[in-house]
């Protein structure tokens, strides 16, 4: 009875001071954020040590074969002598001071490397989040109007495509078919070598080549997008207000798009900012398929090459994309709703 009475005021505390209970959920959730990154920094290092190879047996592969004092010398520069353990305790420790290590294979520090090849990927993320964000909330309102209508029907069955092509085979069909069968659009790259940047037609011939890339990695979430919209729209239409509002005389075209739709919006809306993370990570395979000078294609040179500290660069990049990301959406469910960080400290 007593630990239920001291629960109780806990509560009352929190709710007569929402600004500090707020700060003290974040302040955790903060901590709970970097516990997790330096858990992943931790096995990403690991899981490196334990794959196959190193950047000595590619050096050694490349020359046709080197000497045991030569390959000793090679890990004695690279520091892969060293116990793992001090290894680690290094790598986190340059982490901390913002230096991401050496690229064995680009020869340049990936900080720099990760810098110059992210703005391409937010291009191709950013682009197909906002085409499949648009598009697929259009075509769900639409599909909700009339959910036993043939453009329903169609939303369900492009839903059930999307969700069943995995992003990597819908690139290779749409290399297939539109750079081989019918060479409409350019098969890799981002711009073609010897056009001024800033000029018109430089900016024309990187829409012209993002064409792909970006239905290939939007086409997914469209599908899912366009069934979340049409759910949300029905479960909204369905509601009493929108009953009165047709009651009134309004529209369909009134009560459909300035009274339902603003409600709709809102689970669309939240699960966009997850799905940027899962978006994110998605680009590395479309930029290896259609090889876009991003950090799909500099990972996928990187293991190739087995350039550790490069491959941990853009693995720590995409887990901190991934962990602001979920933290961002935390904070806003509880300052939007203030039960959740009651509840999560009850």
């Amino acid at each position: 009875m007593a630990i239920l009475k001291t629960t109780r005021n806990q509560n009352v505390w929190r709710e007569d001071r929402p600004l500090l209970s707020f700060l003290i959920f974040a302040v955790q959730r903060l901590f709970n954020a970097i516990g997790l990154l330096l858990a992943v920094v931790v096995l990403n290092f690991l899981l490196i040590q334990m794959a196959p190879g190193s950047i000595v047996d590619t050096i050694a592969g490349e020359m046709g074969g080197i000497s045991q004092e030569l390959m000793d010398k090679i890990r004695a520069d690279y520091g892969l002598d060293k116990p793992v353990h001090e290894q680690l305790w290094l790598y986190i420790s340059n982490i901390l001071h913002g230096n991401l290590g050496f690229s064995y294979f680009y020869d340049v520090p990936v900080i720099e490397l990760i810098w110059e090849a992210l703005p391409q990927t937010l291009l191709l993320v950013i682009t197909s989040l906002s085409l499949a964000l648009v598009i697929g909330t259009i075509c769900g309102v639409i599909a909700a109007r009339r959910p036993n209508g043939k453009f329903s029907y169609f939303i369900t069955v492009l839903a059930l495509v999307g969700f069943s092509a995995p992003v990597f085979w819908t690139g290779f069909m749409l290399l297939i078919v539109f750079a081989s069968l019918i060479p409409i659009f350019p098969p890799a790259g981002i711009v073609l070598p010897g056009l001024q940047p800033g000029t018109l037609e430089y900016v024309l011939d990187i829409l012209h080549h993002m064409v792909l890339p970006v239905v290939s990695l939007s086409l997914i979430y469209l599908a899912f997008y366009s069934r979340l919209a049409r759910a949300s729209m029905l479960d909204v239409l369905g509601s009493d207000y929108i009953r009165t509002a047709r009651a009134k005389g309004l529209s369909n075209m009134v009560v459909t798009y300035k009274h339902a739709l603003r409600n709709a919006l809102i689970p669309i809306v939240t699960i966009a900012g997850l799905q940027f993370a899962q978006i994110f990570s998605g680009a590395v395979l479309v930029e290896a398929v259609f090889t876009w000078p991003g950090l799909g294609t500099v990972a996928l040179e990187s293991i190739l090459r087995r350039d550790g500290p490069t491959i941990l660069g853009v693995l720590l990049l995409s887990s901190v994309v991934v962990v602001v990301f979920n933290l961002l959406t935390d904070l806003t469910y509880s300052w939007l709703d203030p039960r959740i960080r009651v509840g999560a400290k009850s």
